[in-house]
């Protein structure tokens, strides 16, 4: 893979959008401008899909916790296979709104799903592939939800009760913890603190990476 994966990650509130652009202008400062955007579930039509009936189930018809995890996963590979690969191949790089740690957060930690399945299911379709970096926007459930709830109707995740929000907000932190590939941002700040410390973190990744 020539290109990088830098994926943004985070509960609803979080600013992922904020992270991204910010990202973004850092990017475009050290003339890499060849940027693809991605989001999961989402970004080929199959993964889109998937992404509506996640967020908004189907005909009321109750979705199982491990079927919605496997909807997951199959819109993931649809977009790893179809996008991602092909943009890195092309020495492009990635950003992604949520990757596989969402996944290890939600429904590893929020719907406690045995980790002995989460981690077959995830070596057996993603076989190692993985984010070059990581950006954990860290904060608190119930400033997310109060930042999510603002910006209109909650989906049908959003809307799940506050435990399992901080269920996922726990699995996030020990996964952060255990990962050097994860940076921890302080997301509950105000704009401008969240901005500098993106801009510091990734300008540090950069030159570890050799790019000034």
């Amino acid at each position: 893979m020539l290109g990088k994966f830098i994926v943004i990650e985070g509960l609803e509130g979080a600013g992922k959008t904020t992270a991204i652009n910010a990202v973004t202008h850092i990017l475009i400062k050290k003339n890499i401008t060849e940027l693809v955007y991605t989001r999961e579930p989402g970004g080929t039509a199959i993964a889109e899909a998937l992404r509506t009936i996640i967020k908004k189930g189907l005909n009321d018809e109750p979705l199982t916790d491990k079927a919605e995890l496997l909807m997951f996963y199959a819109a993931r590979i649809q977009l790893i296979e179809n996008v991602i690969k092909p943009a890195l191949q092309a020495n492009k790089w990635v950003i992604g709104d949520r990757h596989d740690l969402s996944t290890q957060a939600y429904q590893g930690g929020g719907r406690q799903i045995d980790p002995q399945f989460l981690s077959m299911l995830r070596e057996g379709v993603l076989a190692g592939f993985k984010p070059d970096l990581t950006i954990y926007m860290d904060i608190s459930p119930e400033l997310g939800l109060q930042r999510a709830r603002s910006r209109g109707a909650l989906d049908r995740i959003e809307q799940e009760s506050l435990p399992f929000f901080e269920r996922i907000r726990a699995r996030y932190l020990e996964l952060a913890r255990r990962d050097k590939s994860i940076i921890t941002i302080d997301a509950s700040q105000s704009l401008e603190h969240v901005t500098h410390d993106l801009q510091h973190v990734l300008n540090l990744w950069l030159h570890s990476n050799g790019i000034d």
